[in-house]
């Protein structure tokens, strides 16, 4: 059998191994905490599941959407408006995605061309590295590092190549690194964007999951940002849709209408139903993300109280649904990972697989309760593997 070239770029991901290696130690019967994965656990709002059953029960529902419907368009616009005080058009500005993992491993491919260079956090979230690879592009690494605030250093990245970079990459809140972009940071993109003519590319998946009043700043609502970029957004963590695979990308009109073209020769569109259910969050869930931001904030104080008490002091996130915890000196992060699934039963995920600036670190995703949480930090003390100070 012949595999493509491009299959090289492909291995098997961290997750992989690790659920293969959890498996083999849950069979030595192991009592396992999966804090490795960002799935949440809790349920979608009842009326969005009450929607999504409505509309699945109308035999007129199950043909081809071929795109968005205006519906779920006007929600996303009425959505940026109240949300973040962002005016989109519904027909030229809003385009659906299959989550925004469709869209942000397609995107290269509409505008890179093989060996053009993509600018890229570092360590940043799979899915880019995944899109890069398939446009065939190369990718240029802009280190998050905790002294600048895990902002990336636009002025370390060198002239020749900014002058040959055709697409930006930019997560805040971040995955894997749950950091905030600042207004003057976004600013400072804007100008850099225009003087090099780079699409800035904004994932701002985790735009509801804040905390301590530090709300987010969408990149559009940063003025000429429209001018150079677009912003995707998905329903899988702001309302624990994940499975639903629904999401959105918005912003510059002549970007959205490539990317349309492009899209519709992919697939035909998202299950009525789904959509419906989407509607009903957007347009509907401002008091469901409040709450749910409450239980996610309860947890992160919780869980960085406790690994505080036995000697692993972390930084407390202020958004998302992760935190990037530093490490114990002495340690590499796969090792680290490793030992801590051997000797306390608790499953993380290494930095190193965000990138090379992912090395010292874990990421560790606030997907169970606080009872399981704490009982993971029981769990660690009993390790030996830290000492409270």
């Amino acid at each position: 059998m012949k595999l493509a070239a491009r299959m090289k770029a492909f291995s098997t991901s961290i997750f992989s191994e690790l659920s293969i290696y959890i498996k083999q130690k849950c069979s030595e019967k192991n009592d396992m905490i999966d804090l490795s994965i960002g799935s949440p656990d809790l349920p979608p709002p009842p009326f969005v599941m009450e929607a999504l059953s409505r509309y699945a029960s109308d035999p007129k529902a199950y043909g081809y959407t071929l795109k968005g419907t205006r519906e779920f368009h006007e929600a996303v616009a009425f959505y940026y408006q109240t949300a973040h005080h962002v005016s989109l058009h519904p027909e030229t500005e809003i385009m659906y995605v299959i989550g925004s993992q469709d869209g942000l491993v397609h995107l290269p491919m509409a505008f890179a061309d093989p060996g053009d260079i993509i600018l890229v956090p570092d360590p940043g979230y799979p899915a880019y590295a995944t899109g890069i690879a398939m446009a065939e592009a190369v990718p240029y690494f802009m280190p998050l590092r905790k002294e600048n605030d895990f902002l990336p250093n636009l002025r370390e990245i060198p002239q020749e190549i900014a002058e040959k970079a055709v697409l930006m990459f930019l997560n805040f809140p971040g995955n894997p690194v749950p950091a905030l972009a600042t207004e003057a940071f976004f600013r400072e993109v804007v100008e850099f964007a225009k003087r090099y003519n780079i699409i800035v590319v904004s994932d701002f998946a985790y735009s509801e999951l804040y905390y301590d009043g530090n709300k987010p700043i969408s990149f559009l609502s940063i003025p000429g940002a429209k001018e150079v970029g677009i912003e995707l957004n998905s329903l899988s963590k702001s309302y624990n849709m994940a499975g639903c695979r629904i999401g959105y990308i918005c912003g510059n009109e002549e970007i959205i209408r490539i990317l349309s073209k492009f899209k519709s020769n992919l697939d035909y569109g998202i299950f009525l139903p789904i959509q419906q259910a989407a509607i009903a969050a957007l347009t509907e869930g401002a008091s469901f993300c409040e709450q749910n931001r409450a239980i996610y904030q309860s947890r992160r104080d919780c869980f960085v109280d406790g690994l505080a008490s036995i000697g692993w002091h972390v930084d407390r996130p202020k958004a998302g649904m992760f935190i990037w915890a530093e490490i114990p000196k002495g340690w590499n992060s796969l090792d680290f990972t490793y030992a801590l699934i051997d000797r306390a039963g608790v499953v993380v995920t290494p930095g190193h697989a965000f990138g090379p600036s992912g090395e010292g670190y874990v990421r560790i995703a606030l997907v169970e309760g606080e009872d399981k949480l704490l009982r993971a930090v029981e769990k660690l003390k009993q390790s030996g593997i830290f000492s409270a100070k």
